[in-house]
């Protein structure tokens, strides 16, 4: 199977993208559901961050709190990091059960850290939305109504604009309308659809 990862920093369009891609036809595995999935009730996931981070992070009907377990990792680099070492390994098996199940001509892995983490391994080629940390950060607290100071923390903590856009291997700018976004993506996809082609004929 051929897998195109999809990556960028929040509120740079991935999901817009990703969303016109399925309307195409394309199975979307995507890490953040895959993340979700990994610490409902009963999972081996969830019992790990109960030990680790306390019952606090815990709601009354046993689910994950995300939002308190997403202030404590997001001002302390080192929580940040117990969190990952527990939930990483989980979501990257999650995410190869959900690839090898796909049927599309290419697979689309959306993932805010597929650079940050081994994901990219998983990947053929590196697809960027990337946006302007100015409309990063409007997107974001009028989307999920948040404090400014919150989402900024979250750019703070993802891998540096320049970085990523180092590492792809097609970079889209999504400063504009969502027209131009779809007028750019169509061009992607019969590239991506060529390639997937050419793997799948050379036995990969």
């Amino acid at each position: 199977m051929f897998v195109v990862g999809l990556t960028g920093g929040i509120g740079s369009g991935k999901t817009a993208a990703s969303d016109y891609l399925a309307g195409k036809g394309i199975t979307i595995v995507d890490a953040d559901l895959a993340s979700r999935v990994i610490v409902e009730p009963g999972q081996p996931a969830l019992g790990l961050i109960r030990e680790r981070f306390g019952t606090g992070v815990i709601a009354a009907d046993g689910s994950l709190d995300r939002r308190a377990l997403r202030e404590i990792v997001f001002a302390d680099a080192a929580e940040r990091q117990a969190l990952e070492a527990i939930t990483h390994p989980a979501i990257g098996e999650e995410i190869r059960r959900q690839i090898a199940a796909s049927t599309s001509p290419y697979t689309l892995l959306v993932s805010p850290l597929l650079l940050d983490t081994s994901q990219h391994q998983l990947t053929h080629r590196i697809l960027l939305i990337d946006a302007p940390e100015t409309l990063q950060l409007a997107r974001t607290t009028a989307r999920d109504k948040v404090a400014r100071k919150q989402v900024e923390a979250i750019i703070a903590a993802q891998m540096p604009r320049q970085a990523r856009i180092g590492r792809a291997d097609d970079v889209l700018l999504n400063d504009g309308l969502l027209a131009h976004l779809h007028q750019k993506l169509d061009a992607l996809h019969q590239q991506y659809l060529a390639l997937a082609a050419d793997h799948s004929a050379s036995g990969g």
